[in-house]
């Protein structure tokens, strides 16, 4: 069965997958619920142990096989799971980084104060991933605009696109507030967090699948960075609003500034023209 890309599919995402061929997808994200209790409209999200793990490792086998030869699984979700969803993915895929993003979150009583949630990001094959580098601004003073690294006293040598991303990101923020969230979800990620995953790993015209697609915004984000999507929600309510998002959503406006956009930046350079919709045979 084909599965036309640029669209948001209601039903349950085991389901859909199904519906989706092999080494077809090039990156899939997954935000999967976290199983404590978040108040969703159409999800349980109070799971035993044993059926939350059961239920994730299917969905993981799943992402796995749609994706192609040369992509990357991207999953996102506090530590305590991510350590099982590692035990699933390294029987098959390929570990590349555990990506820690700051995210300060409450005090839990007598623990370490929980300070990031993760990223896993596998590859398909151990070699052949599609990866390109990303770069951020030199971070400046907010009152005199000098830069806070001088990288000792070689200011020449800083490149003039901005430091390289590591595996620790702490210039991207949460969504705090509810006033900022669509239709009340309680777990909405930022744009910007997409936007350079999705640079990181895709060139223009790949395609970007979401299982747990919530009010969009992995479809938006790649969308406005050129490339196609298919996003899976389970929820009516949801998936109204990432489809009412994304038809008034402009291909080609990224959430945030991609540094040297103005042509000089080399991932700039590289973006191709987004070919018409297709669809999977």
């Amino acid at each position: 069965m084909g599965v036309r890309v640029d669209q948001v599919i209601l039903g349950d995402c085991l389901e859909k997958l199904a519906d989706i061929p092999d080494s077809s997808i090039d990156v899939c994200f997954a935000d999967p619920p976290f199983n404590l209790d978040k108040k969703y409209t159409a999800y349980d999200d109070q799971k035993s142990l044993e059926d939350y793990l059961a239920w994730c490792e299917k969905w993981l086998v799943e992402l796995v096989r749609v994706t192609k030869p040369t992509g990357s699984i991207l999953v996102h979700n506090i530590p305590k799971w991510l350590t099982y969803y590692a035990a699933t993915l390294n029987k098959h895929a390929h570990f590349r980084h555990w990506i820690a993003w700051d995210a300060m979150s409450m005090p839990l009583g007598k623990t370490l104060l929980p300070a990031h949630y993760g990223i896993l990001f596998y590859s398909k094959q151990a070699k052949g991933t599609k990866f390109y580098e990303i770069r951020a601004p030199h971070k400046t003073c907010r009152e005199c605009g000098a830069y806070l690294k001088d990288y000792g006293g070689k200011k020449d040598q800083m490149h003039p696109f901005g430091y390289l991303v590591s595996d620790v990101w702490t210039d991207i923020h949460r969504i705090r507030h509810s006033k900022r969230r669509n239709g009340e979800h309680p777990c909405q990620l930022p744009i910007h967090l997409l936007e350079r995953l999705i640079l990181m790993t895709t060139d223009a015209g790949d395609v970007v699948l979401d299982p747990f697609l919530g009010t969009g915004t992995t479809a938006i984000a790649a969308k406005n960075l050129g490339r196609h999507y298919i996003g899976i929600e389970l929820d009516p309510i949801y998936e109204k609003i990432a489809s009412d998002k994304l038809a008034n959503s402009v291909p080609g406006l990224p959430g945030f500034d991609v540094p040297g956009q103005n042509s000089k930046h080399p991932r700039c350079r590289r973006e191709k023209a987004v070919s018409p919709a297709a669809h999977f045979d």
